[in-house]
């Protein structure tokens, strides 16, 4: 009865919170009681604490998904070989994740750091509240049900969303939420790999957070919350068992020189197959054909070689105990354990697969990140290349090491983030005993991508749209500015059959010396410029003999509703002008200013670049 009381007069007490009204009005007094007692700068390093540890949570929260249906699916599957469920399982998954996606979530998921990075760029960091349980849904049923893409994509996009509707709530500015979501992709990497240091390099390098001091130490502060919660909920269980005991020897520099240009080779690989896989894909306009065509290829992909099912790292750590003969487990190779040539064929044959097996994923409507087959291609190209060369013996060399190494160099390759690489495996193998090497395959592998591949999976397809932020400040402004919010409408236009009399009225109302002549239609034929009819304004006798379009002239650049501001920046160079037209499809929109876009670019460079 006590209890039944007590939780009475809570309800009681919390329920003018409940109501929307009076909870519009809490928030409102909390936001003006913290702008009067906490410093905006003290407040922001506790937010980025926050987001930090519900980084922690996420992350844990989407593992533990995955791997709760991937062992009810498969506990199974371990005790009978060649299982045909391995044939059915991805489609049945990927039916699933596209029923949830359309008629339970009803938005598009997307790809999670691509979103991210869109959000950042074109999206003033505004993410719809959804993204906070959408990909954990839909990743755990893909990845789960054996979809052959990563985690770390999903939940960087899960914890972008958390940091910008914290931000949103909390209603603080345009750069703290930016901050926030970089602080979130950080957190989201520390916590699933135990890698605080790597995690702050990521989202410098790929997320494109500037390195200040005002960014780095939230940085610090959200990774190290994330790492803390996840230690906290996980232990000290790690992704990786392996200790590195294997000194880098000198000599092998010429070795580690050569994996590198072959991974980079096979990065460059991935990626056109990838973005092929996707174009072809997005010819289908059918949902459920995508399903049927990628799931049914999946399947036939992971019933030849398991390996291929879900995220892989269980092969990673075969490889690097020892234990490769595992990786014919559950396959129709069983009986070749003991055949270490069928075993390399074998492995050479998952990672060419490997590139596909993600791409049919994504292209039929599943959810996932490309981190872990990054991670797991990396791995197999780093052990079949040193067992090459101890059985051909050109030496006797470390296994563990070059398959750790594997896996820095295809990451720098296939994430063209070669930092975020060297530091990520340094830390997890718990050390940097392997700097040096993964210095010089990271490197060589990015450096032979960039030849063939000016952009990585993550940001060809924002290149293309002209929503890419890179570390170039220039172009990074070029790309948060939006031409929508540079338009300006208060040019007066003219008709073509108005005369000289008519456009002398229109002047002395005018605050411009630009006239935008347009036809009935609103279509843009030229314009008058001011300084072109000023002599002409004194003769009267010529107000109704000289009729508009015989002034008019056309602009030297004419700007499209969809050009990005780069382009329009080109065309302003080019043409000379301070005012240029706006058109969609020919049709007047209103003009943009070359002084107010400098203005607009200043005030950007100065709100995310400068230090407070």
């Amino acid at each position: 009865m006590k209890f039944r009381k007590h939780l009475i007069i809570l309800l009681k007490l919390l329920r003018p919170l409940i109501q929307k009204k009076q909870y519009h009005k809490a928030l409102n007094a909390f936001i003006i009681w913290r702008l009067k007692n906490i410093p905006d700068k003290a407040f922001t390093l506790f937010l980025c604490l926050v987001v930090g540890v519900l980084s922690g949570v996420s992350a844990a929260l989407i593992k533990n998904s995955v791997h709760l249906v991937e062992w009810l699916l498969t506990a199974d599957i371990a005790k009978d070989q060649d299982s045909i469920l391995f044939f059915f399982l991805p489609t049945i998954g990927l039916l699933l994740t596209v029923l949830v996606i359309k008629f339970v979530i009803k938005q598009s998921v997307g790809h999670g750091i691509p979103t991210t990075l869109y959000a950042i760029s074109k999206g003033k960091g505004i993410i719809h509240f959804k993204k906070m349980f959408s990909s954990i849904i839909t990743s755990a049923i893909t990845v789960g049900f054996g979809g052959s893409t990563g985690l770390e994509g999903p939940t960087v996009s899960t914890t972008a969303a958390i940091g910008s509707n914290l931000a949103q709530f909390l209603r603080v500015s345009h750069k703290t939420r930016k901050l926030l979501i970089g602080c979130a992709a950080a957190g989201a990497l520390s916590a699933i790999f135990k890698a605080p240091i790597a995690a702050i390099v990521f989202a410098i390098e790929v997320i494109m957070l500037d390195l200040t001091t005002a960014s780095l130490i939230p940085l610090l502060i959200a990774s190290a919350g994330a790492a803390l919660t996840s230690r906290w909920i996980f232990g000290t269980e790690v992704l990786f068992h392996f200790t590195v005991k294997d000194p880098f020897i000198i000599t092998d520099i010429p070795f580690f020189i050569l994996l590198g240009g072959i991974t980079g080779l096979v990065a460059v690989y991935f990626t056109k197959v990838f973005s092929f896989s996707s174009a072809l894909f997005d010819k289908l306009k059918n949902v459920w054909l995508k399903v049927i065509i990628g799931g049914v290829l999946l399947g036939g992909l992971i019933y030849l070689l398991p390996p291929l099912y879900g995220e892989g790292y269980e092969t990673i750590n075969n490889l690097i105990e020892g234990n490769y003969a595992k990786t014919l487990d559950n396959s129709l190779f069983i009986g070749y354990r003991d055949n270490i040539l069928v075993i390399m064929f074998y492995l050479v044959a998952v990672v060419f697969l490997k590139a596909f097996a993600t791409s049919l994923t994504f292209g039929a409507g599943g959810v996932g990140g490309i981190f872990a087959p990054t991670l797991f291609m990396g791995s197999i190209i780093g052990f079949v290349y040193v067992t090459v060369l101890n059985t051909i013996g050109l030496g006797t060399f470390s296994v563990t090491n070059y398959t750790l190494v594997g896996m820095a160099a295809l990451m720098a390759g296939n994430l063209q983030a070669p930092l975020t690489a060297i530091f990520l495996i340094a830390e997890i193998t718990g050390g940097y005993k392997l700097f040096i090497p993964l210095m010089i395959v990271s490197s060589i592998s990015y450096l032979t991508v960039r030849f063939f591949v000016p952009h990585s999976v993550y940001t060809m397809q924002l290149a293309k749209q002209g929503a890419l932020i890179t570390h170039h400040k220039d172009q990074a402004v070029l790309t948060l500015m939006q031409l929508k919010n540079e338009i300006e409408n208060d040019f007066i236009p003219v008709d073509p059959y108005a005369d000289l009399g008519d456009l002398v009225k229109v002047i002395a109302k005018s605050k411009r010396n630009v006239f935008p002549v347009l036809d009935d239609n609103g279509y843009f034929l030229g314009s008058v410029q001011l300084n072109d009819v000023r002599l002409l304004m004194f003769e009267k006798d010529q107000y109704h003999k000289t009729l508009i379009h015989e002034l008019m002239s056309a602009p030297a650049e004419k700007i499209s509703i969809l050009d990005n501001m780069e382009k329009v920046m080109e065309k302003f160079e080019a043409s000379g002008a301070w005012n240029l037209p706006v058109l969609d499809d020919e049709k007047y929109v209103g003009y943009v200013s070359k002084s107010k876009l400098f203005s607009a670019y200043r005030k950007l460079l100065r709100d995310f670049y400068e230090e407070d």
